[in-house]
């Protein structure tokens, strides 16, 4: 499948963005080998955009891959690549941002990211990048002084674009009240079961373009899936010969949103671009704007005297 075949959103940085990536955020213990070769095998189907990030432990073996992927002759360059990447919340801190994208790119191997976003709209006590968070870890952000230092590194060529991941309109308010640089694109879960439609439309007006991860609704969850478990989008995905994933996919690219899907098995990788080339019907979006919503909390998860709750930054 060539890569051409994948539609590109134009960002408001200029760069255009692949609408599909593959996300490399894997369950712990992390294993290298397995991202580098799947990362291979998705270049191969026609992946042009990986999404990555300091706390995913996912950079260094995503870098070797694309540097593999040249050497084979898969790619001209690893210009022909959209990389994306994310500051942690240990590293929010004015004075640590350009050395946190610094240790990126020498990670990665790369001179520069595509797009480098703020992973969480918190800090945190600086140190190695973790999950769960404290409570007590957790410290008022600077975040005047984080963007002045993001906007600094797309000023240097370090990065092409810059922008936010879990940010709510309330923290986009803030954000663009002293932005010389707006977020390019604002990273954050959405899917058929989570469809964040007040947020979307004022990404919409501000010109910043959103970005889905868990699109197909597993991320976090221990017990189902209500995505993949849902009897309206099984009927759906029945009436087009397509299966949930396709049809999720689809919805959110008739919504004008990219997403990041995470899958290391070539049949997934495959099927997650075969979705370009039929549409759902009024009928299907209205079935689909009728899914119950799911509430998600996943963002942050603290920890004190061992119990464990969940910050929700809808209302930030």
């Amino acid at each position: 499948m060539a890569s051409s075949k994948i539609p590109m959103v134009k960002l408001n940085s200029g760069h255009g963005m692949p609408v599909v990536g593959m996300g490399t955020a894997a369950p712990f213990p992390f294993m290298p080998e397995n991202t580098k070769s799947a990362v291979i095998d998705a270049i191969k189907i026609g992946y042009r955009h990986f999404d990555t990030a300091t706390l995913y432990q996912s950079e260094s073996p995503l870098g070797e891959a694309i540097a593999e992927a040249v050497r084979l002759g898969l790619i001209g360059s690893r210009a022909e690549i959209f990389v994306t990447s994310k500051i942690w919340c240990t590293d929010c801190y004015p004075e640590l941002v350009l050395p946190a994208l610094q240790a990126t790119l020498r990670n990665l191997q790369m001179d520069y990211l595509d797009l480098y976003l703020i992973h969480e709209p918190i800090s945190v006590k600086p140190g190695p990048p973790s999950l769960p968070i404290k409570e007590e870890e957790i410290v008022s952000m600077d975040l005047k002084g984080v963007w002045e230092a993001m906007e600094d590194c797309q000023r240097r060529g370090l990065t092409k674009a810059i922008g936010v991941s879990n940010f709510q309109p309330k923290k986009l308010e803030e954000l663009l009240l002293f932005a010389k640089i707006a977020p390019a694109v604002n990273q954050v879960e959405i899917n058929p079961v989570w469809q964040q439609q007040q947020l979307r439309e004022f990404c919409q007006e501000k010109g910043i373009h959103v970005t889905a991860f868990s699109p197909l609704g597993g991320q976090g969850r221990e017990i189902g899936n209500p995505v993949m478990d849902s009897k309206v989008l099984k009927d759906i995905a029945n009436s087009h010969g397509k299966t949930i994933a396709q049809v999720s996919l689809r919805w959110l690219y008739e919504q004008g949103v990219s997403f990041v899907v995470k899958s290391f098995k070539k049949e997934r990788l495959m099927q997650n671009l075969e979705i370009f080339y039929w549409e759902l019907t009024e009928e299907d979006h209205l079935k689909i704007n009728s899914i119950p919503q799911e509430k998600r909390l996943w963002e942050v998860i603290i920890t004190k005297e061992g119990t464990v709750k969940s910050i929700c930054f809808q209302d930030m």
